[in-house]
């Protein structure tokens, strides 16, 4: 992955970027009180190599003058059919409202149809409004079934 949305680079995850895509993470999470697991629900962050690339999955970066300033990702889940479950989508503060995570969540589904994935599936939590209207709005259907202790919300979409 290597695309442009006006002055940002959304690119493949490197080596390099753990750090600064975890305190991303963190920080976002922090923002909305919740916490940092990395332990837990974000081990995945700091074991990019393992949970995302060698399952079949991406993890990309998103940067704006090198800093980086969102993350977003995928990797193949056992439920449902042929499926997927976007992660780790995450945006700073000063980047939003201004279409970067329509454009984040577009390329990530344009990315896992190219792969012949049939079904989104998402999670999160309620407390994350904007992630939540942007779920509904692009077409994810609530389903039931949460397996992420800080989440209360689980989405599917069909892709066709």
């Amino acid at each position: 992955m290597r695309e442009h949305y006006r002055d940002f680079l959304i690119r493949n995850w490197e080596k390099g970027d753990r750090t600064r895509a975890a305190a991303v993470i963190s920080y976002v999470l922090s923002e909305y009180g919740l916490g940092w697991e990395p332990k837990g629900a974000d081990r995945d962050v700091l074991q990019v190599e393992e949970c995302y690339l060698a399952t079949g999955g991406e993890f990309w970066v998103i940067e704006h003058q090198s800093q980086i300033v969102g993350t977003g990702a995928y990797y193949p889940i056992s439920r449902g059919e042929k499926a997927v479950e976007i992660r780790k989508m995450y945006l700073l503060p000063s980047v939003r409202g201004i279409g970067l995570g329509k454009y984040l969540l577009q390329q990530l589904e344009a990315a896992i149809a190219t792969r012949g994935f049939q079904q989104i599936w998402i999670e999160t939590a309620s407390i994350l409004v904007e992630a939540v209207k942007l779920y509904e709005s692009s077409g994810y259907q609530p389903e039931i079934g949460v397996e992420t202790a800080r989440c209360d919300r689980v989405y599917v979409k069909y892709l066709g």
